[in-house]
């Protein structure tokens, strides 16, 4: 199975002078956990929803939150994604094996990796969308066991 099967095509980005709260409003109204940092069109990081949390954090950055004069909402304050983001990205093709990047995001302890074509980001592949199909795989392979057994059982 290769990548191109799985991937998500319409990928949510930011870019690296984008404030924060983009990230915010993305991770949280849009529900995804990475997000793609891009500039002119090319991949050059990725920010995900625990570099946000780490950069609002009580303990790494205490005045990245405050409150409203009404104390009704938190505001993010203005950083930029370029401080929170990671360079170095790791990514894979569409025709990349899904098992090779699998190994890849266990390997390095991530979550998703950015499908490129080049260097333009054509799609996003994570361990969520591995974990779906591994998970129907291994329930039909245990269905037919179970058919497999009670099959014997019957002779």
């Amino acid at each position: 199975m290769r990548v191109a099967e799985l991937m998500t095509s319409k990928v949510f980005t930011v870019e690296p002078h984008d404030l924060i709260d983009r990230v915010f409003f993305l991770i949280h109204y849009e529900k995804i956990r990475h997000l793609p940092v891009v500039e002119k069109g090319k991949l050059v990081g990725i920010v995900s929803d625990r570099d946000l949390y780490k950069a609002l954090g009580p303990k790494s950055n205490s005045n990245a939150v405050e409150t409203n004069k009404d104390n009704s909402q938190l505001h993010v304050v203005s950083q930029k994604v370029v401080h929170i983001m990671h360079r170095g990205v790791y990514t894979v093709t569409s025709d990349t094996l899904v098992s090779e990047a699998a190994a890849m995001m266990a390997d390095h302890r991530i979550g998703a990796l950015p499908v490129v074509d080049g260097a333009k980001l054509i799609g996003i592949i994570s361990s969520s969308d591995i974990l779906r199909v591994f998970s129907k795989l291994e329930h039909a392979r245990e269905e037919r066991e179970k058919r497999i057994a009670e099959g014997q059982s019957h002779s």
